[in-house]
């Protein structure tokens, strides 16, 4: 899986390409990331804990807190992706010592970056963090990781219109990821129930049975 720019960190350390044969600990935290986000997306609680906590130490190694901070945004993002909105302590306590384009992407992820911060941004969330962003912008993201983590931030600013619930229920589905499929379903099946459409909610309450593996 090829995460966006602050989660992968191929991209993020790509100025530590110069030497011959990357150091051990980049290796190490970029595979243990890659499979936090795998596990995560997943559902695989105890994989998710184990690599993280193996990547973040990887990264403090560095005794740079830009890298760690990345970690930390990497699990934030994710959560948004999924609707599980909270608090970024992780990053949070890192925040005075982080670059600004880390400082930049916790505000997006959370919902509140300033207009003058989007330019910071990873290109293909540019658009969609915009005030004129929506649901096109989203569809437009390439990357499904990126876009899922796009729509959680729309939907976390009030902005999520019934496409957008079915394009990020689409994306997860379409990549297997159960935990965010379940979020976003579980949404449209509660809209579907206050718009008064009881036969679409059951429909995706029966899909969300099955994504959850219950016979």
């Amino acid at each position: 899986m090829r995460l966006i720019l602050l989660l992968a960190l191929s991209l993020a350390l790509a100025g530590c390409g110069s030497k011959p044969r990357e150091p051990d600990w980049q290796m190490n935290a970029h595979g243990a990331l890659e499979r936090y986000a795998k596990a995560y997306l997943g559902g695989n609680a105890r994989v998710e804990a184990s690599e993280f906590e193996r990547a973040r130490n990887e990264l403090e190694s560095t005794g740079q807190p830009g890298l760690v901070a990345r970690a930390e945004l990497t699990r934030c993002a994710l959560r948004v992706a999924s609707l599980v909105f909270e608090p970024c302590e992780g990053f949070e306590r890192l925040r005075a010592d982080s670059p600004a384009a880390e400082r930049a992407y916790a505000d997006y992820v959370a919902g509140t970056i300033a207009p003058a911060d989007v330019a910071l941004l990873p290109p293909q969330h540019r658009a969609a963090a915009s005030a004129q962003g929506g649901a096109a912008a989203v569809k437009a993201i390439e990357d499904p990781v990126a876009r899922l983590i796009a729509a959680g931030v729309l939907f976390r600013r009030n902005q999520a219109t019934p496409d957008l619930l079915a394009l990020a229920a689409d994306t997860a589905s379409a990549q297997g990821w159960r935990r965010p499929l379940l979020a976003w379903l579980g949404v449209a099946a509660q809209r579907a129930e206050q718009a008064g459409a009881p036969e679409e909610a059951q429909r995706l309450r029966r899909r969300m049975a099955l994504a959850a593996g219950e016979r």
